[in-house]
């Protein structure tokens, strides 16, 4: 047996050694499921095992409470392992977080054990509210994927895919501002912000003919007037631009704002509007290189697994913004059979089953034997590196 091939297999003796108490603790973060920076308890319980299985524990980084960064080891290649632990409103782990934050503390739990030998650090960063407000956009402008050499997160699905994809994203709050009148008695003395807001959205609903394939606008009406007798003074809507490319997506504002523009103008209402840039999500730059070590690794363990996702993605991501900054991969493991979505409450009842243990113990052993395969292998590295330098 090869140096490589014998600390895989002593990476996946570890997670097997680890193995109740990573079922135990994703069970206990699946009964307990918390919204968008309230992911107290999962935070506590995951730091709390990570301090105790010898690593360096950071909390409250990036000035967010429930995020953290936990370290074992010095020096380079510096190997991180990306936990999310939110859950979903009213659903619950409907999305299998729990899955990925304890897939991502066994690999790197693994790591460890093999860190002594090949040298490197094992990293884990807990970076909460991936469901509502995208943690990951808030920590990468503060540096928390600085000094990263790979960045591997797996998340539960109902397919086996190394290589994924997600759209940029991009929020839109617009407000008109009109006049009110009584609608019957004196129409002529009014400025119908609603109107305005009416024309912008079917202007967007024009424009969706003459963009791209792979693009995406959709929004709401938040605010449509308060009277049916009153000629609204007052509009609101927000609206989301996707698509999977960031230089389109700046293309696609001036269209798009053109639309409101045109409301306005068509009006005489005054628009007001906010782009949402610093909660703007990248599109997903999945490292091929360091996916298809994955991949090798994932079907080693039985699993029969897809280059790259058939499709294209219509979500987003804010692992998205960590691929823009360090070499990364959003893999998917199956634990439920493809009529079940994510997102629904027959997925949240499979992340807290068998399948979705196997699913958890498989991906945390494909992402520690990719460690061992970075940690050790400098020709991937400079494989990975050269891939992504060129990409920016």
């Amino acid at each position: 047996m090869s140096r490589l091939d014998d600390l895989k297999k002593r990476a996946v003796d570890e997670i097997e050694a680890h193995r109740d108490q990573l079922v135990e603790l994703s069970l206990r973060i699946h009964a307990n499921p918390e919204t968008a920076f309230r992911e107290a308890k999962a935070a506590g319980w995951l730091t709390d095992y990570l301090e105790a299985e010898g690593f360096a524990v950071e909390r409250g980084i990036c000035q967010i409470g429930t995020a953290f960064r936990a370290s074992y080891g010095s020096g380079r290649p510096r190997v991180a392992f990306l936990a999310e632990y939110d859950a979903l409103a009213g659903i619950g782990h409907g999305c299998g977080h729990n899955i990925i934050a304890m897939a991502s503390l066994g690999a790197a739990i693994a790591t460890k054990a093999i860190v002594p030998e090949a040298g490197g650090t094992a990293v884990v960063i807990g970076t909460p509210a991936e469901e509502a407000a995208g943690g990951k956009v808030l920590m990468a402008s503060r540096g928390a994927f600085d000094d990263l050499d790979v960045a591997m997160l797996v998340h539960p699905g109902n397919r086996d895919v190394a290589v994924t994809y997600a759209l940029a994203c991009l929020e839109l709050n617009v407000e008109y501002f009109g006049r009110a009148a009584h609608a019957a008695a004196r129409p002529e003395a009014g400025i119908n912000a609603l109107d305005a807001l009416v024309i912008a959205y079917n202007s967007v609903s024009a424009l969706r003919q003459h963009i791209r394939d792979s693009a995406r606008i959709h929004g709401i009406i938040t605010d449509g007037g308060q009277a049916v007798n009153v000629v609204p003074e007052h509009a609101a809507g927000v609206f989301l631009l996707r698509d999977e490319d960031d230089d389109y997506l700046d293309e696609l504002k001036e269209k798009v704002l053109a639309c409101f523009r045109a409301g306005a103008e068509a009006t005489g209402a005054r628009l007001e509007y906010r782009w949402g840039e610093e909660a703007r999500y990248r599109a997903m730059r999945s490292n091929r290189a360091l996916a298809e070590a994955y991949r090798r690794n994932m079907e080693a363990l039985g699993r029969q697994v897809q280059e790259r996702d058939s499709g294209r993605s219509l979500g987003s991501t804010d692992m998205g913004n960590v691929s823009a900054l360090v070499p990364a991969i959003h893999p998917t493991v199956a634990i439920a059979p493809p009529d079940v979505p994510i997102h629904t409450p027959e997925f949240r009842d499979v992340s807290a089953s068998q399948a979705g243990h196997r699913g958890l113990l498989d991906a945390a052993k494909a992402m520690a034997m990719t460690a061992v395969d970075v940690l050790l292998d400098a020709d991937l590295r400079r494989r990975i590196e050269e891939e992504f330098r060129g990409g920016q």
